[in-house]
């Protein structure tokens, strides 16, 4: 296997590469100062490399390969203009109204604000949809293009166009929108169909949009549509036999009219996904039972004029039970180049994680079509972490496959797997040879009330037995049904340890025990679980320390609690209804529920269903009973709906008010995660010295 080596301009940085299907092209984006290019060649010659464009767009999506190395491109219009600048001083007032419809909807953010705001969203918004071949391009299209598929015969393209009036109220992926399918004639580009979807802001909480939704393209048909569509008014408390349907529909390729659309198949509970398998009519569709946190996969057999004629379960589980999880299913190019399942001798091919107790060991498995019956074919060995990254060949006896292998010791580099043999195909050095001293291993415990739990436990490189190490545990609150699938362990301790950004697993370097992902599951019943939300967390988080405590690596009187998001409202949620924790330190976190009164996580309730849930839940009402020193990190910019910056500098002036111990620190034009190197680089030193001051060096209790 040879490097390739793709030819940039001078002083651009490479965005991404994509192979077409048969892998014999490449295409890459080049990102400059002002603008983004887009170059393809021939794999076996990529010097001689063809500029696509220059004008690159990729405001509102990406590029997609068709057949004989075609390209679907969005690209800026050369007549597109200056953009447009806000005033100096607002034209008028801003005002929105409701005339009593309902219309729940989470907190988002970074929304239109202003008509200046609606202009440039407009401006950059804007593209041409191009099809580029190296014989030549055409323009397909040209709006606020939204999305766009080709068809696998590449005689039709779907297209999503965005329509006003812009929402002040919601994102963009719930505005007004047509999807339009055009087909190539004589004389270029023209409609065939169209499906209208209006301004999306009357979905119930959990629920989806009625009309047409998840179009895509049949695989085996040159232009044949398919879409779902529910059959309960999107409404998941709402009764129904069935709650979705997928549909079907041929579109015309000689400028006739589209045919009527065909009903493939019903799903009992939510759709979330249908897959194609090589033979005509037969589809693997997933739904999900929301009450009952609960995936199934059918097999179903399609009659030529539509309806299921047959179905085999493959797939029945709890959506949180790792370890019976059967893997995704894989696929690979079918005969008109797009993607289908691998399937061979009425087997299904898939590969997944492998959680087990000891921690995942990802495999590569066969599933029969008929009795759903799985066969592991090769697991990852023991002692390693090997995860598979392509299938080449699918053959029972010897299959051949790309893997990523890794150890704890070992830098990871992509073999070639063949039969029983395996060699390297790439041979990378370790970037950092320092943290090869630090120990780590997957660790389990246990919680009062019997719910198992797990963590990853990283000590100092210079660890000794016997020494006791200032702790901090870092963890993420999750929910489940039960405490069997609550305790399964996730990850490997056999993983190459890298760090990276503004990782928490740096303060191993400075002398700190961590427990990361430390385990800290929500368990009952989906309705009413965050009722006992504080109770849990206290359990899990004493078991944490006790553990830790008990093994003979922390002290009990320095330790100290940190997240981020939702773990950031964990952690000011554990200062202030205990006094487990020396100090925390929470990163772009929600802490009053009555700014996200329509849901928060997985909350279906709204604030005046559950006004005492929200409030109990709730750190800024509680902010008086933090009294351990609090370290609030938050980008001004973030865009991750309810974590607005507010919530941050509202518990802070919460703490202040009742002579708290806090810091606050925002950074500028950082989002939900800091990436420049100044905020990464202060979110390091800032963590450590509120450590080092508030829980290494602390005087004991």
């Amino acid at each position: 296997a040879l490097p390739i080596c793709l030819p940039l301009p001078e002083g651009a940085r490479l965005e991404w590469a994509t192979f077409s299907s048969d892998g014999t092209r490449l295409a890459w984006c080049a990102r400059l100062v002002d603008h983004l290019e887009l170059w393809t060649a021939a794999t076996a010659a990529v010097a001689d490399a063809t500029l696509v464009t220059d004008r690159l767009s990729t405001v509102m999506g990406s590029v997609q390969w068709g057949g004989e190395g075609a390209i679907l491109l969005r690209r800026v219009p050369a007549d597109r203009g200056e953009a447009p600048r806000p005033p100096a001083v607002a034209r008028g007032p801003l005002v929105q109204e409701t005339s009593g419809i309902e219309a729940p909807a989470r907190t988002y953010q970074d929304l239109l604000r202003t008509p200046e705001d609606e202009a440039l969203f407009v401006h950059h918004g804007t593209t041409e949809l191009v099809l580029w071949t190296p014989e030549g391009e055409e323009v397909v299209a040209r709006g606020m293009i939204a999305g766009a598929s080709l068809a696998p015969g590449g005689d039709a393209v779907r297209v999503e166009l965005l329509r006003g009036p812009w929402s002040r109220t919601l994102p963009a992926y719930r505005f007004s929108r047509d999807t339009v399918v055009l087909a190539r004639g004589a004389e270029g580009w023209s409609e065939v169909a169209r499906f209208a979807q209006d301004l999306q802001e009357e979905i119930p909480i959990g629920g989806v949009a009625t009309g047409p939704r998840s179009f895509r393209w049949d695989p085996l048909e040159p232009a044949r549509l398919v879409w779902c569509e529910a059959l309960d008014g999107g409404d998941p408390g709402r009764d129904a036999e069935h709650r979705d349907r997928w549909l079907a529909q041929w579109m015309p390729l000689d400028g006739g009219e589209a045919s009527a659309p065909v009903e493939l198949l019903r799903t009992e509970q939510r759709a979330r996904d249908l897959i194609f398998l090589p033979a005509a009519g037969e589809v693997l569709a997933t739904d999900y039972d929301r009450d009952r946190r609960w995936t199934r996969t059918v097999r179903h057999t399609v009659a030529p004029g539509g309806g299921s004629v047959a179905a085999v379960v493959l797939e029945d589980r709890s959506a949180k039970d790792r370890y019976a999880d059967l893997g995704s299913v894989l696929t690979e190019p079918g005969p008109l180049g797009a993607p289908v399942a691998v399937v061979r001798d009425g087997f299904l091919w898939r590969s997944g994680r492998g959680a087990s107790p000891a921690g995942d060991r990802p495999f590569l498995a066969r599933q029969s079509l008929d009795s759903g019956e799985p066969a592991t074919l090769w697991r990852c060995p023991e002692g390693a972490y090997q995860s598979l990254t392509a299938l080449l060949e699918p053959d029972a006896a010897a299959p051949r496959f790309v893997a990523w292998h890794e150890s704890q010791a070992e830098v990871p580099n992509l073999y070639l797997h063949e039969g029983e043999r395996a060699r390297a195909l790439t041979e990378r050095a370790d970037p950092q040879p320092m943290l090869r001293e630090v120990h780590k291993e997957l660790v389990r415990y246990e919680r009062a009330d019997g719910v198992p739990l797990s963590a990853t436990l990283y000590l100092p490189p210079d660890h000794q037995p016997g020494d006791r190490h200032p702790l901090l545990v870092w963890g993420y609150p999750l929910e489940y049904s039960d405490a069997g699938t609550a305790g399964q362990v996730s990850g490997s301790p056999h993983r190459f340890t890298r760090m990276g950004g503004a990782s928490h697993l740096f303060l191993t370097l400075h002398g700190y025990a961590i427990l990361d992902g430390a385990t800290m599951p929500v368990v009952g019943d989906p309705e009413t679980m965050n009722d006992t939300f504080i109770e849990q967390l206290v359990l899990s988080a004493e078991a944490a320390i006790d553990y830790a405590v008990e093994r003979g690596v922390a002290d009990r009187g320095r330790t100290a609690v940190a997240g981020h998001s939702y773990g950031a409202f964990m952690t000011a949620n554990l200062l202030a209804h205990s006094d487990l924790f020396r100090a925390g330190i929470a990163r772009s976190g929600a802490y009053n529920r009555s700014l996200t009164p329509f849901g928060f996580q997985s909350e279906r309730r709204t604030l005046w269903e559950a006004t005492s849930t929200y409030v109990k839940v709730s750190p800024f009402f509680h902010a008086h009973r933090i009294d351990e020193p609090l370290l609030l990190l938050h980008g001004t910019d973030d865009n991750n709906s309810g974590t607005f910056p507010v919530q941050s500098k509202r518990l802070y002036h919460a703490m202040v008010g009742n002579g708290g111990t806090a810091r606050y620190v925002q950074f500028p034009g950082e989002s939900h995660g800091y990436r420049s190197e100044e905020a990464v680089l202060h979110t390091l030193a800032e963590m450590v010295a509120w450590l080092d001051a508030h829980v290494r060096d602390a005087e004991p209790r």
